[in-house]
């Protein structure tokens, strides 16, 4: 088991900058795929992004890809989602979640460990 703590959510407007980050505990994370994933109102969760346990593979949604970047700083057991250029469609509760397998893939069902979310609000 793992366990995840999202933080750095918040409020924001269009064209603004986060930077989200998820602790994690309990394994060891260097072995753990990593994914950010997001849910808005009305909307089933969604991929948003993913890295390998070393970080030599990435994968990004359409949506996101050249504005937001996934990494990784294994030494501190942390992750974290570089959001820029922010849009209101990016307003979505965003979490963290954990995989129990070396590749990086899409699906929510892939992963076994979420986190409880952290709210981003993006306004026009």
């Amino acid at each position: 088991q793992v366990q995840l703590v999202e933080s750095g959510g918040g409020l924001v407007q269009a064209g603004g900058s986060l930077r989200l980050s998820c602790a994690a505990s309990g394994r060891t994370f260097s072995r753990i795929t990593m994914g950010w994933f997001r849910q808005a109102p009305g909307k089933e969760r969604e991929f948003v992004a993913a890295i390998s346990g070393i970080g030599e593979n990435t994968d990004y949604a359409d949506s996101v890809k050249g504005r937001f970047t996934i990494s990784r700083d294994n030494a501190k057991n942390t992750l974290y989602l570089q959001m820029n250029s922010l849009k209101p469609e990016d307003t979505a509760v965003y979490y963290c979640a954990a995989r129990n397998h070396f590749t990086v893939i899409r699906a929510t069902a892939g992963y076994d460990n979420w986190g409880q979310g952290t709210q981003v609000t993006v306004s026009s």
